[in-house]
């Protein structure tokens, strides 16, 4: 029980982390197709700004704790994902510099390069998590004491990049939705319209994700309820967001958008248990939650410490957020 605790935890930050982290990338990654004007960038950026930078810590928080608690998968995962948790880590950097720079000396081009930045990185970065979720549901090539035996190249196979596109536009409209709740005016009530619009493709690369799974782990879904039952929630809320996009409700729509992002996620994990890294289909190896975690009594002290920690994240956290999350307004006269 306590290395099930010890999953879910982890799984519930960085379920945390996507639904919070994912609207800031969503939004940045879907403002030029959205946005028409500097003002309408800078506002979407403003919304954003007070959370993002705290948002990034359920990452890192889930990293920390990976290490905690299973330090064989966290040792096996970066040594066999090297080079993407760099590519991930110089992206996160990125996107940091663009918020902090855009606005520090004036012009039009060192604006937009900034503005281009800040959206291409963010896109990117929900780009290789969806890939990573991918590889991790699918399995990977491992060797008979569970390291990575695969390529670069081999993690971006079909089913991992069909994973990858549902990300991207699953927390663009994620993004899009929090930048209709909480920005006034036109810009706002564009954003709804657009949740709509691409809300097909949201159903489209649900459907297509979900086949891919059922053909890749039929086997596992069969001996998993949980997995069809979350698969069933995420597409009711995802046609929550449809009904409440349609009706012009923006708080409700969010709300949805994030109910259906946790249903993937829930999906996803119960389709894995028990593996941390699972090995694809035929090869052997793959790291349960029982072969990776350390002795018990040390498990549920580090599990203890973790939790301890993460309310006192999560207290601070709503605070921050209720203090700080008003409406923001497009604001013409702005400086470019």
């Amino acid at each position: 029980m306590t290395s099930l605790a010890a999953f879910c935890l982890i799984g519930g930050m960085l379920s945390v982390y996507t639904l919070l982290d994912g609207y800031d990338l969503g939004a940045a990654a879907i403002s030029p197709f959205l946005t028409k004007t500097r003002a309408e960038r800078s506002a979407v950026v403003e919304s954003i700004g007070p959370f993002w930078s705290g948002n990034e810590v359920w990452l890192v928080a889930a990293g920390a704790a990976l290490f905690a608690l299973f330090p064989q998968a966290y040792a096996v995962s970066f040594s066999g994902f090297y080079l993407p948790f760099i590519v991930v880590l110089w992206l996160l950097m990125f996107r940091g510099i663009a918020i902090e720079l855009r606005e520090h000396l004036p012009g039009v081009i060192w604006m937009d390069f900034w503005d281009a930045a800040f959206s291409v990185s963010s896109a990117l970065l929900i780009l290789l998590f969806g890939v990573a979720l991918g590889n991790l549901v699918r399995g990977l090539q491992l060797d008979a004491n569970g390291y990575f035996l695969g390529t670069f190249s081999s993690l971006l196979n079909p089913y991992a990049a069909a994973v990858g596109v549902l990300a991207v536009v699953a927390l663009a409209q994620h993004g899009l939705a929090y930048v209709a709740e909480r920005v006034d005016g036109p810009l706002g009530e564009r954003a709804l319209r657009h949740v709509g619009r691409l809300w097909w493709l949201v159903f489209v690369a649900y459907l297509a994700v979900t086949a891919a799974t059922v053909a890749e782990r039929r086997s596992d879904l069969a001996s998993s309820p949980l997995s069809i039952v979350a698969s069933l929630a995420a597409l009711g809320a995802l046609g929550a967001v449809w009904w409440f996009a349609g009706r012009r409700r923006a708080a409700p729509a969010f709300l949805a958008s994030a109910s259906f992002l946790a249903g993937l996620l829930v999906a996803a994990a119960a389709t894995m248990y028990p593996y941390l890294i699972r090995p694809y289909p035929g090869a052997a190896g793959g790291l349960t939650i029982f072969q990776a975690s350390p002795p018990t009594a040390t498990l549920a002290l580090t599990l203890l410490i973790s939790s301890v920690g993460l309310a006192a994240v999560i207290v601070y956290s709503a605070f921050v957020r209720r203090r700080m999350a008003l409406k923001v307004t497009v604001h013409d006269d702005r400086s470019v």
